[in-house]
């Protein structure tokens, strides 16, 4: 864990919540682990991936996002628990940010997503570490992103793109903590990736 004794002694603490220490770690630059299959073993501890069935016809398609207690966003609690949507236009970054209370389950519905997350969570197993994952159309998935974890997007292509989220509680400002986009910390690489 040397990479927290690091952080901490940088001042690169962000934020805490009782056992829940979060800090900016540093990273090389770079997409951290790409993450190809819903039961991926370089996953952030915590974070869950389910794939999404999509039923395409000549009229268009249709995807069932959620149903209450059931799949990745089974333990929301009803009476909290909140569906937004965000659309984004193409080339958008909307990054970072994370939660001490609140628990995201996060559905791409259109376009394609470059979702980045970050474990800054003292003590994970996993602080530290970033994973991308490219969903949407493309790959209907359903992405479960818990307390502690840095999240953020970027719309690749040329069309809008639309993120259907779920949240285990209702929006407040006060368990959102923000971090830049370009972050020296996180160090995340958000150019095209001329292979």
């Amino acid at each position: 864990m040397a990479g927290q004794t690091a952080a901490l002694a940088a001042g690169r603490r962000v934020a805490a919540l009782g056992a829940l220490e979060l800090a900016l770690p540093e990273c090389e630059k770079g997409l951290g682990k790409l993450i190809g299959s819903v039961n991926s073993p370089d996953l952030i501890e915590g974070v869950k991936v389910a794939q999404l069935s999509l039923f395409p016809d000549d009229r268009g398609y249709f995807m069932e996002v959620q149903r209450m207690g059931q799949g990745l966003a089974a333990h929301f609690p009803a009476e909290t628990s909140q569906v937004s949507a965000a659309l984004n236009y193409p080339g958008t970054i909307k990054a970072f940010h994370y939660h001490l209370h609140q628990t995201d389950c996060w559905t791409p519905v259109k376009g394609l997503f470059q979702v980045v997350l970050a474990d800054l969570r003292l003590g994970s197993p996993t602080f530290g570490l970033r994973n991308t994952l490219y969903a949407g159309q493309l790959r209907p998935w359903q992405i479960l992103i818990p307390p502690g974890v840095a999240h953020g997007y970027k719309i690749i292509g040329r069309e809008e793109a639309l993120l259907v989220y779920m949240t285990d509680r209702f929006y407040n400002p006060q368990d959102e903590g923000r971090i830049a986009y370009n972050d020296g910390s996180i160090n995340y690489d958000w150019e095209t990736q001329h292979k």
